[in-house]
Parts: C-alpha cells; structure tokens; sequence
C-alpha cells in the first residue's frame, strides 16, 4: 500500500508538470493566431486552415492547481475517418449553431455531441420540460420535436458562441492514424481528471455546468468531452505539439 501511494505521488507530480507544459504551448499557440476567439463572433471568411485541431475555454472556470488563467474545458478535432471532406470550420460552425436563416440562433445538438453534452446539463439544472428532456440526442428526430427543442438549442448556441477557444493548424490526411488525432487523443487524457478524484488537477468549479451533465464521464472527467478521459496520454504528444508549432 505504501508503494502504491508512493507511485501515485509520482504520477501526480508528474502529471502537473505535462499539463503545465501543455498550458505553455497552448499560450505559444494563442500568440501565433492573435488571440483567443469566439464562436460568436465568427464566420467561415476567417482564413482557417482546411484541418486543425481546436481548445475551448470557458469563462468562470480557472486553473486553479497548475498555473492561471482559464481552463481548457474541450478539445476536438474532425475528419479521422478516411476519405472524410470535413474542414475545421464546418465542424466549428455544427458547434456554433445557425446564425441566419430558419430557426437563427438556433443549432442541431444531433449533429455535435459538444451541443448534446451542453444540452442535458441544462435540462438537468434548469429543469427544461418533459417534451424536450424525454427525446434529446439520437441520431434524428420529427420536425414537431426538433421546434419543441428550438429554445433549448439557442440557449446551447448562447453559451458555447461565448466560450474562448485556439485552434492548431495540423493538415495531415483524414484517417484513423491522423496526427490530429493523436493531439486530441492525449490532450483528452491529459486534462481528464476521471481517475485523479482525490487530487484533481484544476478541478472544475462547484458552479460549472457540466456539473449537471447526463454523462458521468463528462461529471468526472471536468471536460466536455467523453471520449478518451478514461485514458493514459502518451507523453511523447506534448514534443510533437512543440514541433508543430
């Protein structure tokens, strides 16, 4: 037993160190792209690069254990599937929601998991109604459900156009092995505080919305993100993130 908690005083203490090192790099990328933006301030005119991988921020939740400043809540990328012709902003803008058109402000959570993670943490603490907790998420729903859900979804839009974020140009080919991938993969595990409940490295506020989050892997994890929190990162990525930049 005293070896074990030895060992995890060793992973902690070294698990800081990464995750200041990947703030540092994340502060080199904020000065290559001019500053953080937000989504609702805009547009596909932005000279985005055609693959890359983005960081969201989110105001209110601070570092708190390895360093200031605002804490990197989400990381995603796009286009991992071989063939895929997603770009960067196309998988920015189904986060974002709509602007104009029919229904603006408003989104499609059925088409971002970033949108349906958001949603069922509002529908838990706001206590949203029945006709729209009991069908949210899915793959598709009736036109009569996706209205119903309109007021949800420009709530979601609201918080997230307001959400900080960098992105990382990586223009590697779609696939499974795709670099972008890796970045995401470990950036994930990095932050994820899913196995580090006793020592939390920037643990989220009692206030933040994820708190509420249907998913528990989002809950425990601290992110909006469910995919690979409950995973080792490979400490090889943060080298690979320098070089790049």
């Amino acid at each position: 037993m005293a070896q074990e908690a030895v060992r995890r005083v060793l992973m902690d203490h070294q698990d800081i160190h990464q995750v200041r090192r990947f703030y540092e790099l994340l502060e080199q990328i904020e000065i290559k792209i001019g500053g953080k933006r937000t989504l609702a301030d805009c547009d596909g005119y932005l000279p985005w690069p055609e693959r890359g991988v983005y960081f969201f921020f989110e105001p209110g939740e601070e570092r708190s254990t390895s360093g200031c400043g605002l804490r990197c809540v989400r990381v995603g990328t796009h286009a991992l599937a071989r063939g895929s012709q997603s770009t960067l902003w196309k998988r920015l803008r189904q986060h974002r929601g709509k602007v104009g058109g029919h229904n603006p402000e408003g989104g499609n959570h059925r088409g971002s998991v970033f949108r349906e993670h958001v949603g069922t943490a509002l529908i838990q603490r706001d206590h949203w109604p029945d006709e729209i907790a009991g069908n949210w998420g899915g793959s598709n729903a009736p036109r009569e459900i996706k209205q119903a859900e309109a007021p949800l979804e420009r709530e979601i839009s609201r918080l997230i156009g307001r959400m900080p974020f960098l992105w990382l140009e990586v223009n590697d080919e779609p696939g499974p092995n795709s670099l972008r991938g890796t970045i995401e993969r470990s950036s994930i595990a990095l932050l994820s505080n899913y196995f580090r409940k006793s020592n939390p490295i920037d643990p989220p506020s009692k206030t933040w919305l994820g708190q509420w989050a249907k998913s528990e892997k989002v809950r425990r994890s601290g992110m909006w993100n469910s995919n690979h929190v409950d995973e080792r990162f490979d400490v090889q990525f943060l080298a690979t993130l320098e070089n790049l930049l």
